[in-house]
């Protein structure tokens, strides 16, 4: 079992840095339409929700590539994986906004999934490869920054830009996004050996069954996913219902929905700027229970408000709850199989996807019954079992791995 190269300081920075600009344009990529499909109904001439197709399809080739690209980017290297999906994703974006059709849009959009999906987990499992474990979720904690900002451009230029200058130019912009960080990620390519070095270092793919098998044959790479699938299911499956919730329960319009709840962004922002406190205090178990804990206060809060300009608060105390806990989780899966490390990235990064899409059809069931209250509660009960349970199994992985 290989250890990861000692990172070289500057170098490993610089080749994180340009990293991070290109998670942070994957991530505008995931949201970005939802606030554009009224545009793009418009302008094809179809239903809301015909043009909702659009979300979908690049869903799911997101999520589901992540299943296949752990080997390719263990064999042939993980940074240079990265810079060849930013540069096809450039052309990709641009041709969604070049779309004369819904066909062709959704076509674009699925592409652009595929190419994307690639950038995020081979990004994280290089971030393993350089940065010794003791740091890593320090620097993986910073490295989520990039990914919360997409986000959060994502969603604001699906509003703010698309109703200033048209659904388009939106994808023009992303793509000159895309553009500039691959620029980047090929500068650090050619000028920085830590890109190379990292994959000099690391245990080459045995092929894409071995790979499976390492990793799916680990017991503690299975609590790890499992923990994965079941956070991203009970977190995002009552997150997607609260701007619904704000509409029926208080009458809140949409645009200012939409900045409440943007306000997740900044809980998670809140986490990145203070994790290298956080993990020095509390480490990873008590970061893990702490996690559970205020997400468990945070959805009872948003359930039981009576005053709908608390939300904010609630939202924020959910987003840093949430990388609380999720940091926790991503650090392990960049060491839970290190002879296969794209892999086991990869196969967690596609556990987060699937729990989203049950987690998200279960609580469908229940809002459309009883509300968003029962769903709020119990996401953040099952949130709190979930942390610390999860606290508990960290603690007998660390004590049997001799880790301190």
């Amino acid at each position: 079992m290989s250890s990861p190269a000692p990172d070289s300081g500057s170098a490993a920075t610089r080749a994180i840095v340009f990293l991070a600009i290109a998670a942070f344009a994957s991530q505008s990529m995931v949201r970005v339409t939802d606030s554009l499909l009224p545009q793009i109904a418009a302008d094809m001439g179809v239903t809301v929700g015909a043009a909702a197709i659009v979300v979908t399809a690049y869903a799911l080739a997101h999520g589901s590539v992540q299943l296949v690209i752990g080997p390719v980017g263990d064999r042939f290297g993980k940074y240079s994986c990265v810079t060849i999906a930013a540069g096809i994703a450039t052309v990709l974006v641009a041709l969604c906004g070049l779309a004369g059709s819904l066909s062709t849009l959704v076509a674009a959009r699925l592409a652009c999934g595929l190419a994307a999906g690639w950038i995020i987990p081979l990004g994280m499992a290089f971030l393993g490869d350089v940065i010794p474990y003791k740091r890593r979720q320090q620097v993986l904690g910073r490295f989520l920054s990039g990914q919360i900002l997409g986000q959060l451009f994502g969603q604001a230029a699906g509003g703010i830009l698309g109703d200033l200058f048209g659904w388009r130019r939106v994808f023009f912009l992303l793509a000159g996004l895309f553009a500039i960080a691959t620029a980047a990620l090929i500068v650090q390519l050619i000028r920085n050996p830590i890109t190379h070095a990292a994959h000099a270092s690391a245990t080459r793919s045995q092929g894409f069954i071995a790979d499976y098998s390492a990793v799916l044959s680990t017991r503690w790479a299975r609590i790890v996913i499992l923990a994965a699938f079941l956070e991203s299911g009970l977190m995002f499956g009552a997150f997607a219902f609260v701007g619904a919730d704000l509409h029926l329960r208080f009458g809140l319009n949409f645009t200012l929905i939409g900045l409440f709840v943007g306000t997740f962004a900044i809980g998670g922002l809140i986490y990145s700027l203070s994790v290298t406190y956080l993990i020095g205090r509390l480490s990873q178990i008590g970061l893990t229970t702490a996690g559970g804990i205020v997400l468990a206060l945070a959805y009872t809060a948003l359930a039981v408000e009576p005053y709908w300009w608390l939300t904010p608060l609630a939202v924020t105390g959910i987003g840093f709850g949430f990388y609380m806990l999720h940091n926790t989780l991503q650090t392990n899966a960049t060491q839970m199989t290190p002879e296969a490390r794209g892999t086991a990235v990869a196969i967690f990064s596609a556990a987060l996807y699937l729990g989203q899409t049950a987690g998200v059809a279960a609580a469908a069931f229940v809002f459309d019954r009883y509300s968003g209250v029962p769903v709020f509660l119990a996401a953040g009960l099952l949130l709190l079992v979930l942390a610390l349970w999860f606290a508990r199994r960290l603690k007998a992985h660390r004590s049997e791995s001799g880790v301190s």
